[in-house]
């Protein structure tokens, strides 16, 4: 019995929603990075002909980020224009961005910017971009991406895509966005669940499980020409997909031979085999950074407890040790440390482990989280979570310092997944 409610736990986790309007996400950020660089943005010139203000998603971005202090400079300056880095530097300011947008023949924009470091009385980076109507969000966070690697050292995913599923009324969405939830996208309606969505290592498809044929079957989609796949409807319980990192196969939990157990199949559908062999329930594969190992959860210790095996199957060694139920592992793009959910005092909550020394760190508050997904630079998790009895998508950064949350006026969000870079 224990064994049955466990995995249909797994099966339901994020099911439970409510109306959710049509509104944008709202993003609420809290706390900050250990140490703050004031940066001083001025508004790009003629910004006001584009349909978006590049400034205010720089800005929006850098601030989310935790690691910068905004210094508002009142005025706009150009790529071009000459720069008086002591008047910026009595402003507090170590680093300066300016720019431009102008409009191009053929109706898209020209957006240029410009980043300086005020105290070397120096040029860090620029770049300028031709973007559509449809693409100047993108060309802002890429700015922001760029600010924050000169800066930080680490690249920014400012640019990347989110998923996630939301309900309204009796329809299920899976949903893609920017990663500050703006410019939101429908890639699969549904009067059945949908849950635990997983993008391929290009950005290209998403795998994920319905609930349309009246029972869980894994089904892999391309988001741009919205085809779909396939890849596992067998007898039982089909779930948890996860991707290689090379996006050649996934790795999937099915109850085709009784209890469920991990497989692999190439991700047309084809060449499934198995790789785990236990007298418990092995389900929620995610694939070491590097592909060798499979980590996944298994209540064969008597409880889930996460554990690691070699990708084509083998001895499983046991990853947590601390409390008695942890579930839902999740690989840092890096393969050093395990983002995971564990149940303490009836709280679940999520935890990092660094896999090479062993020492854990909670990084939420809440008590009811699930679905941690790593940003594509290792810095931030993203996961599900409830604030005010409705779901919400949080994300935390790796030092739990920083914290910022992405609600809907109104209902559920839920099952998040980081997409990767974009090329």
């Amino acid at each position: 019995m224990m064994k049955n409610l466990f995995l249909r736990g797994l099966l339901l986790i994020g099911l439970t929603f409510t109306s959710v309007a049509g509104a944008q996400l709202r993003v609420e950020t809290a706390g900050v990075g250990a140490n703050q660089i004031p940066i001083a943005i001025a508004g790009f010139t003629d910004e006001t002909i584009a349909p978006q203000q590049v400034t205010a998603i720089i800005k929006a971005d850098l601030a989310r980020s935790g690691f910068f202090k905004i210094i508002d400079t009142g005025n706009a300056m150009s790529e071009t224009s000459p720069v008086d880095f002591n008047q910026w530097k009595a402003q507090g300011a170590d680093a300066l961005v300016v720019g431009s947008v102008q409009r191009l023949a053929d109706g898209r924009f020209d957006v240029r910017y410009r980043l300086y470091d005020t105290v070397k009385a120096a040029s860090l980076s620029g770049f300028g971009q031709a973007a559509g109507a449809d693409r100047i969000r993108v060309a802002a966070h890429r700015i922001a991406d760029d600010i924050y690697e000169k800066l930080i050292g680490v690249r920014g995913a400012f640019a990347t895509r989110i998923a996630y599923v939301t309900k309204v009324g009796n329809e299920y969405r899976l949903e893609v966005s920017d990663s500050d939830g703006e410019d939101r996208q429908v890639a699969l309606r549904s009067n059945e669940p949908i849950i635990s969505p997983s993008w391929s290592p290009d950005g290209t498809k998403v795998a994920y499980v319905s609930f349309e044929a009246k029972k869980p079957v894994v089904y892999v989609q391309n988001l741009v020409t919205r085809q779909r796949t396939v890849v596992a409807n067998y007898k039982g319980s089909n779930s948890a997909p996860s991707w290689s990192p090379d996006g050649t196969k996934l790795a999937v939990a099915l109850s085709r031979d009784g209890l469920t157990q991990v497989y692999v199949v190439n991700a047309d559908g084809s060449g499934l085999r198995r790789v785990s062999n236990s007298s418990g329930i092995d389900t929620e594969p995610q694939f070491s950074a590097d592909g060798q190992n499979i980590y996944f959860t298994s209540d064969r210790s008597g409880g889930p407890q996460i554990y690691r095996m070699p990708a084509n199957g083998g001895d499983a060694q046991r990853v947590t040790y601390n409390g008695s139920y942890n579930i839902s592992p999740r690989v840092s793009p890096d393969g050093k440390s395990l983002a995971y959910i564990s149940r303490r005092d009836g709280r679940f909550q999520l935890y990092i482990l660094d896999l090479g020394n062993g020492q854990e760190l909670r990084l939420s508050d809440t008590a009811k989280d699930e679905s941690p997904s790593f940003s594509p630079n290792g810095k931030y998790v993203m996961y599900a979570t409830e604030s005010g009895r409705r779901g919400t998508l949080a994300v935390v950064s790796v030092d739990g310092r920083v914290r910022h949350s992405l609600t809907t006026q109104a209902g559920d969000i839920r099952e998040p997944t980081w997409g990767p870079f974009m090329k």
